[in-house]
């Protein structure tokens, strides 16, 4: 089984630290993931340049020796890890999750910015050959190079789809109601008497009588009281939606050059 070391540059050592918490949770061996940073690199080490030589395996420039350095001065951290070469796509997606930088931008700008005529050493490292990515993947004098994939993220977010409004007015209806009332009047009725004993004491003053009629009427009034109580409330309701899209991937094809094709090219 052959083995690649991936290399990940960060701008915080903290995103370093979670992608490599990242890599552990993902099966991946602590014993094969390093991470370089301020703290753990000394000065010794910045200045010689030896530090990046034994990180990539081989000879690094001016300008990544620069880049590297200023990266881990800033606060960065650079993130290594070995692995088997199939699960270099797994650790890829992983730490890209994370945001690694594109040192081979920064390595350019420092390079445009460097009279001296230098050859790139960003091929080599194959930091620029995975855009996507940003990872450099090493190990010793083997070519490797990079298929990159996209993947689809799907997520959420709320949107005002419209507003209920509730609204109380008042309204009237015509009731009725039956009641029973009572009325009382004077009556006068004349009843002979057929007692013919003769009265001794006869009152012939003039007599007044007063009767009260009384009638009843009815009285109205109101009262008012709770009917019903209605409840406002918003309920939520969970739908499956389908997303459709396209990513993209790259792809690699192989075809054998003739000898003859090869010494033409070299002879060139």
């Amino acid at each position: 089984m052959a083995y690649e070391k991936i290399v990940a540059v960060y701008d915080k050592t903290g995103k370093a630290r979670d992608a490599a918490r990242a890599l552990e949770s993902a099966g991946f061996p602590s014993s094969e993931i390093n991470l370089l940073h301020r703290d753990s690199v000394s000065d010794k080490d910045v200045r010689d340049g030896n530090l990046w030589q034994r990180v990539f395996g081989r000879n690094v420039s001016d300008q990544e020796n620069i880049a590297y350095n200023r990266t881990i001065q800033s606060g960065g951290a650079v993130l290594t890890l070995r692995t088997a070469d199939t699960d270099v796509n797994r650790a890829m997606r992983i730490l890209d999750v994370h945001e690694p930088v594109d040192m081979s931008e920064r390595v350019s700008g420092l390079r445009s910015a460097t009279p001296t005529d230098i050859t790139s050493a960003t091929t080599a490292t194959r930091t620029g050959a995975t855009p996507s990515t940003n990872i450099a993947s090493v190990e010793g004098r083997e070519e490797v190079v990079r298929l990159a994939e996209e993947q689809l993220s799907v997520g959420k977010r709320q949107v005002e789809t419209g507003k209920a409004r509730i609204r109380r007015f008042v309204t009237e209806k015509p009731v009725e109601s039956k009641i029973t009332l009572h009325d009382e009047h004077c009556e006068v009725a004349r009843r002979a008497v057929t007692d013919a004993t003769p009265l001794r004491d006869i009152d012939w003053k003039d007599r007044t009588i007063e009767v009260t009629e009384t009638s009843e009427q009815p009285v109205v009034s109101k009262t008012a009281r709770v009917a019903e109580e209605i409840v406002i409330r918003r309920r939520g309701s969970e739908r499956v939606e389908t997303i459709r899209d396209t990513v993209r991937r790259q792809h690699i094809e192989v075809e054998q050059v003739p000898e003859s094709s090869r010494d033409i090219k070299k002879a060139a």
